[in-house]
């Protein structure tokens, strides 16, 4: 099974998505329909579609997905990490769609505060989301990336999972610093690490400017702790849906049949356990 483990869907008409106000290319809806071509395209069984804005009422919408469209599998959706938001995890498996709900995820990158994750508030919520279940996933700025992999070391019952590969400077000045703190992180068995996001933080599809990166996550993690995400729509300010894949399909090009399975599909099927 090959699966994107990492797309977005929202309906302008619904809610606002204040955070594109600086992407005009974003400012309109993006739906499972839309998509659904491109994942035809390119061999694409399942996806899993990730929250974008924190407000109690986007998850329920993106599990009602899971019951009307064949692709959408999981769910890594938002509450509030303090009281008392995250009493509503129990609340979101009982909506229609709840089953696949998989992981809880909170825009980290736009707290102030580099050292968010540090706060005993946020812990306590991360380790209520694991005792639910569920995986965490950290969305972070590259300031904040050594309170995520100090978060990773110091949480260890905690399923993790780097979104965008820790979002990255890429430059010859970016990969060393990124390149120690993931060297730190894969250290850490509770984490996996998605190839995705890279190809907006060049502006274009470059497999030559991003292997440097890759090479370090194989070496470093190894395929069985990646896996690839698209991040649809927002990897359009940069490349298309098939440029993305074909940029991944190029990284992984040397690795073996196994070991791209691992990165395209079964290590999002055994962190996230979506059922095949």
């Amino acid at each position: 099974m090959r699966i994107d483990a990492h797309h977005h869907l929202w309906d302008l008409a619904v809610r606002d998505q204040p955070w594109t106000s600086d992407a005009p290319a974003l400012r309109r809806t993006f739906t499972a329909a839309e998509l659904r071509p491109s994942l035809e395209r390119n061999a694409i069984d399942a996806t899993v579609v990730v929250q974008t804005i924190a407000v109690p009422q986007e998850t329920p919408e993106l599990l009602a997905l899971t019951c009307e469209d064949p692709h959408v599998r999981a769910v890594v959706g938002w509450t509030g990490l303090t009281e008392p938001g995250i009493d509503r995890l129990a609340e979101l498996r009982e909506h229609p769609g709840g089953s696949a709900l998989v992981g809880i995820r909170h825009g980290i990158q736009d707290e102030v505060d580099p050292d968010w994750l540090a706060r005993p508030e946020v812990r306590r919520g991360i380790k209520s989301v694991a005792a639910a279940g569920l995986t965490y996933d950290l969305l972070v700025r590259p300031d904040q990336l050594p309170a995520a992999v100090q978060a990773v070391r110091e949480l260890p019952d905690v399923r993790f999972v780097l979104d965008h590969s820790g979002n990255p400077v890429v430059s010859p000045e970016g990969l060393a610093p990124w390149t120690s703190l993931l060297t730190a992180l894969a250290d850490c068995p509770n984490v996996v690490v998605k190839l995705s996001g890279l190809v907006t933080q060049t502006g274009y599809a470059s497999a030559s400017a991003l292997r440097p990166y890759a090479d370090v996550l194989l070496a470093t993690l190894g395929p069985d702790r990646l896996m690839y995400g698209s991040d649809w729509p927002v990897c359009l300010l940069a490349a298309e849906y098939d440029e993305v894949v074909a940029v991944a399909e190029s990284l992984t090009e040397d690795l073996s049949a196994a070991e791209r399975d691992a990165v395209f599909g079964s290590t999002a099927v055994r962190w996230y356990g979506i059922p095949s």
